[in-house]
């Protein structure tokens, strides 16, 4: 996968973060724990992306990263520790050096876990995700109406 500076630029010129999209400014690091809870809940969320190198805060700039110079080393880790594959690149922007996640949606009818805390994303928060919104995901897997038989 291969994001252009112009994708990236597009990015950082959303008004908000959303719940697919997420901006760390992680100049040297980022922790791993944090990091695979923030792909646990975009996924739960259907997928997005999580860009290290910008600032959180409008207006957003790229002030470049060094975090996770062995992206294939990163996605590899991250795979073993949630379970799920997430794509890792390193940009070379103009401005400096970004990282993208690109976190896959689940699966329709599973949601994700990470130690048995089901994620979402509430605001700038990682929140547990409510027992009503696990039931819905859940239904999802079941049978439409549509194909149920009639009598």
């Amino acid at each position: 996968m291969t994001t252009s500076i112009e994708q990236i630029d597009l990015w950082l010129s959303a008004p908000t973060e959303t719940q697919t999209l997420e901006f760390k400014e992680a100049k040297t690091s980022f922790d791993r724990e944090k990091l695979a809870r923030y792909c646990v809940a975009i996924a739960n969320e259907g997928g997005g992306q999580l860009l290290l190198g910008v600032t959180d805060r409008p207006p957003r700039q790229v002030v470049g990263s060094s975090a996770f110079q062995d992206v294939v080393a990163a996605a590899s880790e991250l795979f073993t520790h949630i379970g799920f594959r997430v794509d890792v690149e390193a940009v070379k922007h103009t401005d400096g050096r970004v990282v993208i996640f690109h976190v896959p949606a689940r699966p329709r009818g599973t949601a994700y876990n990470l130690k048995g805390s089901y994620l979402m994303r509430s605001g700038e928060s990682l929140v547990p995700m409510s027992e009503d919104r696990l039931r819905a995901i859940f239904a999802e897997g079941g049978p439409d109406w549509l194909d149920e038989p009639t009598k």
